[in-house]
């Protein structure tokens, strides 16, 4: 998905949908929990089995309220969110928020 390239941080609904349309007239913009739940429909509609990158690369609080929502027959992938440093690898470990990752052994 990349949705860091939809995200405007510190919005109140910080994913916009429309954000390639100018005038914007905002009624895209959804809350990171609107978007868990607009995956969540898409993934009941069609046989969806992976996403990857579905919220900001810092959006830890979306991650792991979808990780927990749908994690168990959906993979969540953190390939920004992890980036492959073992710190954010570990903080994402301790709050659950995904439940796969794309390992960059060139990174």
């Amino acid at each position: 998905v990349a949705a860091s390239e939809f995200y405007t941080k510190g919005a109140p609904a910080p994913y916009d949908l429309n954000f390639k349309t100018t005038p914007n007239d905002g009624s895209q913009k959804l809350t990171g929990a609107q978007l868990a739940d607009l995956y969540t429909k898409f993934c009941a509609d069609y046989p969806v089995v992976s996403i990857e990158d579905p919220f900001d690369q810092d959006d830890w609080e979306a991650y792991a309220a979808m990780t927990a929502k749908a994690g168990e027959g959906l993979q969540i992938v953190g390939d920004d969110l992890l980036v492959t440093n073992p710190v954010r690898v570990k903080s994402a470990i301790e709050g659950k928020c995904c439940n796969s990752l794309l390992l960059k052994v060139n990174q």
